[in-house]
């Protein structure tokens, strides 16, 4: 006999889901990163291509494994995040990469961070819900984080790292869909 688990999501799930799914498409990212306190600036251009991931995909079963979570559990939903930067003034190339995010509850698990290559997790809300807020720590720093949805076509975001206490670094974003 086969038994089939039902899942319900909490409200912030449903939310998440939501903004992962508003998020699907390739977007032009303008970021500007001040280092703190003296506020050198970097300016970086990236194209973001998010997808949205279901419920017991390949993608969100490993996330679920890196992180040690029981076999029974599975994250409601996930988005996988590929993009490719340079830098705006040079022209270099600084990075490329791919992420997976996948939720359960009020967590946001990652396969790496901002700083770090290892899995890591964070804690996220919804102010409202076209907004989403993250609190991520490891490494003896706490990134603070804001995305917002303006309209269709639009996001922004700001980032804010801290250590010791002290605030070293703020990105802020302005994201332009140029495709769904």
């Amino acid at each position: 006999m086969t038994s089939q688990i039902k899942f319900t999501q909490t409200a912030d799930e449903s939310l998440l889901a939501e903004f992962f799914q508003e998020s699907v498409g390739k977007w032009r990212s303008e970021r500007r990163y001040y280092t703190l306190p003296d506020g050198e600036t970097k300016e970086m251009v990236s194209m973001i291509t998010i997808r949205f991931l279901m419920q017991g995909c390949d993608e969100l079963q490993k996330l679920a494994q890196m992180h040690d979570l029981p076999d029974t559990v599975s994250l409601i939903c996930g988005s996988q995040v590929i993009w490719e930067s340079e830098n705006s003034v040079t022209g270099r190339k600084e990075s490329q990469g791919s992420t997976i995010f996948g939720a359960l509850g009020n967590v946001l698990y990652r396969d790496r961070g901002f700083a770090t290559t290892k899995p890591i997790s964070a804690q996220y809300y919804f102010p409202n819900s076209k907004t989403l807020c993250l609190r991520t720590e490891y490494n003896n720093s706490v990134f603070d984080e804001e995305l917002k949805l303006i309209g269709s076509k639009y996001r922004t975001r700001q980032s804010i790292m801290s250590r010791a206490g002290e605030q070293v670094m703020i990105g802020q974003y302005l994201e332009k869909r140029v495709e769904s």
